[in-house]
């Protein structure tokens, strides 16, 4: 029998989210770019009312504080930067030592999380997780480019994601025990596939849910 700990990352792993914090971070190594943050309300606004789905809406604020193409190499130095300040100051002592008794217990970590490929790869790589199911990035001649290359790993999406991932790996379900960890009622349907799904400071819609479907509420600080 197999194991596998799956984490969100953003509020679960992380105190906060990141995609914000991480276009904040590539604008201010880039001051020209900082006018763009501002404009990032626009998106905002379209997607609170609904007029754009949360795939659009990270298009749409890359395109607008990153460009249409920004060079890979300096995408990786920022992003290696930026997530050495999220590991250092920005994720829960508590998440940290349920990774590590996960693993002691024989589980295979896993990061699955809507954030976006490029800079959360790093995040995941100074926790020591190599294993990575993200929103995949476009990168074409060298650049990242402003454009999702598949699903934006969110909501059911993410329970596909996971899927597939665990088919290339040669995971079967059936000889697998499945943890997995999140604050965010859209993942629902990958803690109701789990064989123990953990709420993790949950909102009120996920604190509800998970107190009907008796999922365990963990408060980590």
């Amino acid at each position: 029998m197999q194991r596998l700990a799956i984490y969100d990352m953003d509020k679960t792993i992380t105190r906060s989210p990141t995609w914000t914090p991480f276009l904040r971070a590539w604008a201010m190594r880039r001051p020209w770019r900082i006018a763009a943050l501002a404009m990032t309300v626009a998106p905002a606004a379209l997607y609170l009312g609904k007029r754009i789905d949360r795939a659009r809406l990270k298009e749409m604020t890359q395109r607008l504080v990153m460009g249409r193409g920004a060079a890979t190499p300096s995408v990786e130095r920022i992003a290696g930067r930026f997530a050495a300040r999220i590991v250092a100051g920005k994720v829960w002592d508590d998440a940290r030592a349920q990774i590590a008794a996960d693993r002691a217990a024989g589980y295979r970590v896993v990061m699955a999380t809507a954030s976006y490929d490029f800079y959360v790869r790093p995040i995941a790589a100074q926790l020591g997780i190599a294993d990575v199911i993200a929103t995949p990035s476009t990168i074409e001649g060298g650049r990242l480019r402003p454009r999702i290359a598949g699903e934006n790993c969110y909501g059911e999406a993410k329970l596909r994601m996971v899927e597939a991932w665990m088919a290339r790996e040669r995971i079967a379900r059936s000889d697998t025990h499945i943890r997995f960890y999140s604050d965010h009622v859209s993942d629902a349907p990958t803690l109701d596939w789990a064989d123990e799904a953990f709420a993790v400071n949950p909102h009120a819609p996920l604190l509800a849910l998970a107190e009907e479907k008796g999922w365990a509420v963990l408060r980590w600080r």
